[in-house]
């Protein structure tokens, strides 16, 4: 069973309107195991960049200024999803609707709703009353989101798999997000599988505070000179 785990970033919330696409990120499981088949992909919205939507994600004028189009990239992103994978996407009826918007535009078929996994829906049947944000179902499962000060649509699709899995009975014991892809013709693939990233303008930063960072550095210390830690420290 082939499934897409998916993300986009957008420009605002207008999906028929003025609002378009900045970012996809996509991943590929494959009986519930990550292949390690991306799509990953910056487009220019053709638009300037709301205040608004620039401090949720950081994409801004001058960095999507030399992306590609949403119509350049539309057939790579219908190639890698295929015909039938179920994608799976966190608050479905967002994506869908940009997505969808987008595809139309740009002259090709939409993608039938019966498609989409919500996972926002999945998590508030299994949760009812909780909190079912992807920060909040992956502090419930313990999927570290440490990376997550802003969003990113390849890293959120990341973490979405791991909550995914946990929602539907458990992470696989081997799952490893972000590996090494299978082999694969890029020239066959048309470009799908993107392997290259560009450089985010503004790196997503680490949460560790410096306590943390003092207490990690204290242990390591207490271990001595002959510890693991201490020769990757000065290695």
């Amino acid at each position: 069973m082939r499934e897409i785990v998916l993300d986009t970033e957008t420009t605002g919330f207008d999906a028929e309107g003025a609002d378009r696409i900045v970012e996809i990120g996509a991943l590929e499981l494959l009986n519930h195991l990550p292949t390690g088949n991306t799509f990953h992909v910056y487009i220019n919205p053709e638009r300037s960049m709301p205040k608004e939507a620039f401090d949720v994600h950081g994409l801004g004028d001058e960095f999507l200024a030399d992306k590609p189009k949403f119509a350049e990239v539309a057939q790579g992103f219908i190639d890698f999803i295929g015909p039938d994978a179920k994608l799976v996407i966190h608050n479905a009826a967002f994506d869908m609707k940009f997505l969808n918007a987008e595809l139309r535009r740009a002259g090709h078929a939409t993608l039938p709703w019966a498609r989409a996994l919500d996972t926002l829906a999945l998590a508030r049947e299994r949760f009812p009353g909780s909190p079912a944000t992807l920060d909040a179902l992956c502090r419930r499962f313990g999927v570290d989101n440490s990376g997550r000060e802003l969003h990113g649509a390849l890293l959120d699709s990341e973490l979405l798999a791991e909550v995914y899995l946990e929602l539907i009975g458990g992470r696989q014991p081997d799952l490893v997000l972000g590996g090494p892809s299978q082999d694969r013709d890029d020239k066959d693939a048309e470009g799908a599988v993107m392997r290259s990233r560009a450089k985010r303008p503004r790196p997503l930063p680490s949460r560790l505070s410096e306590d943390e960072a003092r207490a990690h550095a204290e242990f390591v210390a207490s271990l001595g000179e002959e510890s693991l830690w201490a020769r990757m420290s000065q290695g």
